[in-house]
């Protein structure tokens, strides 16, 4: 595929030997064949495991460039992720992704809140040197985002670099859902 963006998606289960399909498999597999946009799915359930399989994906994979979205699902409380019944900052991940995001945007599907104040955004994306983070303000969880709203911002940037464009088009096509979800970006 020329140009594509991949995505790279982590989600947080509670055990990573316990198989299981999951809604954001399903959908990841949705976006591929009706979008035609690829991407690699792993699951985590410490952040050993989390911080493994983005070492891999930066070491190993000789097409990380092409992984623009590291798209992060995974339970939480504002500006932390909860893994393995320990819960871990925004600084202490813009830390494990110290420099290793240059360029990419890490989204965080809507199982957690993100409310970053100006300061925040800017250690997070200076530090990882991520292009933006994303993800949502409020905590309504009976809409996932990964079966609706995700999916129309990855197809949107697919088609766009323009983040500001994709944001405006993604509020014009899906404006009530943007506003109960409060969909944020920091770039």
């Amino acid at each position: 595929m020329d140009n594509e963006k991949f995505i790279f998606c982590l989600e947080g289960v509670q055990d990573v030997d316990t198989v299981t399909t999951t809604d954001v498999v399903k959908n990841l597999e949705e976006i591929a064949f009706n979008q035609g946009i690829s991407s690699i799915y792993k699951t985590c359930d410490t952040i050993e495991g989390l911080e493994e399989s983005l070492n891999t994906l930066l070491y190993d994979d000789h097409n990380f460039k092409d992984y623009e979205i590291i798209y992060l699902v995974m339970p939480g409380q504002e500006n932390n992720i909860c893994l393995h019944d320990y819960y871990y900052s925004i600084e202490e991940i813009a830390e494990l992704f110290e420099g290793k995001m240059k360029g990419k945007i890490i989204h965080f599907a809507n199982k957690k809140r993100l409310d970053l104040n100006d300061e925040e955004a800017q250690y997070f994306l200076d530090i990882t040197g991520a292009r933006a983070i994303s993800g949502y303000g409020s905590t309504y969880n009976k809409i996932a985002s990964c079966s609706t709203i995700d999916k129309a911002f990855f197809s949107l940037y697919q088609e766009n670099d323009d983040l500001t464009e994709v944001v405006e088009d993604l509020y014009q096509k899906h404006y009530a859902l943007c506003k109960l979800l409060d969909f944020r970006l920091y770039y």
